[in-house]
């Protein structure tokens, strides 16, 4: 049996054989020097998918019906978060190249701050998921 410790990218092997010759305070120090490494590390995307919703869109309600539950999960999100952005509140300043739009919903695949594409509607969830692998495609990964 073997243990992995991780610092930072660097992967450092321990046999079980030599962590019980460690002393028990010394192995504690080093797991927890680990723990903290990795907990300064930030978790980063640089892509996003942008929902451009505002109160009373119906079909942003449908959106979040049927497909809001799920995306959390699915691998689409890992790539691009979802974020949401009302278009009746003041346009966020790090979006700024982006053009604003009326229609809601609207989804825009944002990356490093340039758009990457956008889907302008949701006329279900089947419609959604084809025209989302699309936009993905499109990003240099």
């Amino acid at each position: 049996m073997q243990f992995f410790v991780y610092i930072a990218i660097m992967q450092i092997k321990i046999d079980q054989q030599d962590c019980m010759l460690m002393p028990k305070i010394a192995r504690q120090i080093f797991t927890l020097a680990g723990l903290f490494f990795l907990a300064l590390t930030p978790v980063t995307w640089s892509a996003e998918l942008v929902m451009l919703e505002r109160d009373g869109c119906v079909w942003c309600m449908r959106w979040d019906e049927e497909v809001g539950p799920i995306y959390p999960k699915t691998a689409e999100s890992k790539t691009a978060p979802l974020r949401r952005v009302d278009i009746d509140e003041p346009w966020p300043d790090d979006l700024v190249n982006i053009a604003k739009d009326q229609f809601t919903p609207t989804f825009i695949l944002v990356d490093d701050g340039k758009e990457i594409g956008r889907m302008r509607g949701y006329a279900g969830d089947e419609f959604f998921w084809v025209l989302l692998d699309e936009m993905l495609g499109k990003l240099a990964l």
